[in-house]
């Protein structure tokens, strides 16, 4: 894959503007297209919801590449009983001890749910490889299995989309030196993120491994160049919302109804321990 570059401009965040072929894109402009793929995210909620699909989503990528954002852009308008986003924490020693995607497979979409796995099996395949944490015949055993495994999840009637979010080195770059200047984005900054940060060809050769053996006809790959964060996030949920065949679904017009009348209610003289007005 072909690295891309950005610069940044005076006045902008860096991570949301663009350089050479890449348009900017204004927050007015990105407002508004994600409030109309907002309502178009509450007609697919309504339609899994009453049509009982299952809907699995893949986000992987690079530390920085902005899958965080992108899933937050993606949830932010929908009920967390039906997206529910998985973020698995490091295996337990008992989860250790399991088949390595056993841990993953209690947490695939029911009826009426779509699952977004903020990082997900794919672990075995980028940093567990990279990192060491797993050895080489552990991760052929992967690569060969998977493919075999996301058929059957395909087969049982599960919409399963995956994403790999594709971020330049000098980008990252910038938006990991972002989260050690900022204290709001300390917690975003692990000591893996360093350990890992160095190692830039080695993701590059598990990468390309993992496409070449599980970027499949019924599980493809679809990849996104996210060193614009605005129009990853806006061509990514364009993109789900055009895989999954959702139509609208008719609802009764909603009407407030009257509001009781007091009555004989009065309120009460109570010392309430009020929060201050500080803003």
């Amino acid at each position: 894959m072909t690295d891309k570059s950005e610069k940044g401009g005076k006045g902008k965040d860096h991570g949301d503007e663009d350089t050479g072929a890449v348009r900017s894109l204004g927050e007015k402009d990105y407002l508004k297209a994600l409030a109309q793929l907002h309502v178009e995210l509450v007609k697919l909620q309504t339609w899994v919801q009453h049509t009982g699909a299952r809907v699995c989503i893949v986000f992987e990528g690079r530390d920085g590449a902005g899958k965080g954002g992108t899933i937050k852009a993606l949830t932010e308008r929908v009920s967390p009983r039906v997206f529910r986003v998985v973020a698995l924490a490091a295996p337990t020693e008992r989860e250790k001890s399991q088949m390595y995607l056993q841990r993953y497979i209690p947490h695939l979409p029911a009826a009426g749910e779509v699952v977004i796995f903020d990082r997900s099996w794919y672990n075995r395949a980028g940093v567990e490889r990279v990192m060491g944490f797993c050895s080489d015949d552990q991760v052929r055993d992967f690569l060969r299995m998977t493919p075999l495994v996301e058929r059957v999840i395909v087969s049982s009637g599960v919409i399963l989309l995956k994403y790999w979010l594709e971020v330049s080195p000098e980008e990252q770059t910038r938006r990991l030196q972002s989260r050690i200047s900022d204290g709001r984005k300390h917690w975003k900054l692990t000591e893996m993120d360093l350990k890992s940060y160095g190692r830039w060809y080695d993701y590059s050769r598990a990468r390309d491994d993992l496409f070449r053996f599980t970027d499949t006809e019924h599980a493809p790959w679809l990849v996104v160049d996210s060193n614009n964060k605005r129009r990853a996030r806006l061509n990514i949920i364009s993109d789900f919302l055009g895989r999954v065949p959702y139509t609208e679904i008719p609802h009764k017009k909603i009407v407030l109804p009257k509001r009781q009348k007091a009555g004989d209610y009065v309120e009460p003289e109570h010392p309430y321990k009020r929060v201050a007005d500080r803003y």
